[in-house]
């Protein structure tokens, strides 16, 4: 009776992990502090890179961001590439955080989305608080299928290059004030097919302009004078500490809206596409990343002469960023940035790290990045471009997993646009755990 009733009490609380849904007009409780950059609340994972310090708990239960650290990346192996189920924080021991499949062929890395997944994402350990970053890549292709390279901040300021797979000859820039949709911030840029042919994509970014190039050549620039909005009295332009984003996802997946749908050119065809066909998976290929600093002189805005950012006010605008020396890194996954040393006594005292269990990593399901409504609504898809069947990657070593490029949520307006339908965030691996922990508790 007593081993039933354990069993019993562990598989019931298994099967209720649902992470409760997080935005500016419901918070997250103290018990599951932060809120994911996917919009539900958690622990761990949930409070590092792209927590929500304005739908979180309290501004301090994020973990503080790490700052900027210039550096070129070139992909020859997976070093400096860690999984978001071991990462916890510490940017000294890895330069990108990764889900789905990354894997390296021929000295370049391959973003890969296999049949019925959601793609791969990596996103940068540290946060760029304006300065420049460019890539050097090909896009992915097909019908549905998205190539991304970003610069997203926690409170969901957003500078995009989106490349859709039907339409190879267009870079999409975007820009985003705290992830408020506004369709008029599109904008076009043609160049030469972005499948077959390597392009270097830059964003230059500072306090007044943020300027897209593409080869070396201007394609766009932004001027944050003239976003101001005379209503809510701001500016609508991006400005708070980003990570990095590299990324393939599927848009054209059945559960996105319908104007997602639509501007990604329709459903992603997971059986007859040449690349499935030819190597099992649509895939992006990055040749290298290179990321710049922001000089920021004797300013403090922009600057990353200290080891984190943190926010003061629930503005989440640049002066209320605090440049400071706050620790980054927590003792286990059932941290938080209320208590960054939560499990570190049993895995100190064990030698052993503490069980991964339910609500530490963010929950996966491949929708659109930015995680509000049907952020496509206004945008109108293409036609489907001649595929032709090239060189066959086959690489060996890619990692397992998933990542969900944004979250199937919606909201009334604003960044509260984060809330969404309830993230399961229970994985048979997490149930497999609590089963043998019960197990042994009964024997």
């Amino acid at each position: 009776m007593v081993r039933t009733s354990i069993i019993a009490v562990a598989l019931a609380a298994a099967s209720t992990v649902i992470a409760q849904n997080c935005g500016l007009k419901s918070k997250c409780p103290k018990a599951t502090p932060c809120c994911s950059q996917y919009g539900a609340c958690g622990t761990g994972a949930y409070c590092l890179g792209g927590c929500d310090p304005l739908s979180s708990f309290s501004l301090d239960a994020c973990v503080p961001a790490p700052v900027c650290k210039g550096q070129k990346f070139e992909f020859k192996n997976m070093d400096g590439i860690t999984d978001e189920t071991k990462y916890l924080g510490d940017s000294s021991k890895t330069d990108w955080v990764a889900s789905g499949k990354p894997t390296i062929f021929n000295d370049n890395l391959l973003l890969t989305m296999p049949p019925d997944s959601v793609g791969t994402l990596l996103a940068s350990s540290t946060y760029m608080w304006y300065g420049n970053v460019k890539a050097r890549f090909k896009t992915s292709r097909g019908v549905g299928v998205v190539t991304a390279f970003i610069l997203l901040s926690d409170v969901k300021d957003e500078i995009d290059y989106e490349f859709v797979g039907v339409d190879l000859k267009t870079a999409q820039s975007n820009f985003y004030f705290h992830g408020i949709p506004d369709y008029h911030n599109s904008q076009n840029i043609s160049l030469t097919d972005t499948f077959s042919t390597f392009h270097t994509y830059e964003i230059q970014w500072t306090p007044d302009t943020v300027t897209w190039l593409i080869d070396g050549q201007e394609g766009r620039v932004l001027e944050r004078k003239k976003t101001f909005n005379a209503t809510t009295n701001q500016y609508m332009f991006p400005q708070t500490p980003a990570r990095v984003q590299l990324s393939l996802w599927p848009g054209g997946l059945p559960t996105n809206g319908k104007g997602t749908i639509d501007w990604a050119g329709g459903l992603v065809d997971w059986t007859n596409a040449v690349d499935i066909k030819n190597n099992g998976y649509y895939y992006a290929t990055f040749d290298w990343v290179e990321i710049s600093c922001y000089d920021a002189g004797s300013s403090s805005l922009g600057s990353n002469k200290g080891t984190s950012y943190t926010y003061n006010n629930e503005a989440g605008t640049n002066n209320t960023v605090v440049l400071g020396d706050k620790k980054t890194v927590l003792k286990s996954l059932l941290g938080t940035g209320l208590d960054m040393d939560a499990g570190d006594s049993s895995a100190s005292s064990s030698g052993t790290k503490p069980a991964n269990t339910a609500g530490l990593v963010p929950g996966l399901n491949g929708a659109d990045p930015r995680p509000g409504a049907d952020s496509h609504e206004s945008s109108a898809g293409s036609s489907d471009p001649s595929a032709t069947a090239g060189a066959s990657p086959s690489p060996t070593g890619a990692s397992d997993g998933q990542f969900n490029q944004g979250a199937s949520s919606s909201s009334k307006s604003g960044a509260d646009k984060l809330a969404g339908s309830q993230e399961k965030v229970l994985k048979g691996s997490v149930f497999a755990g609590i089963v043998a922990v019960v197990a042994m508790m009964a024997l």
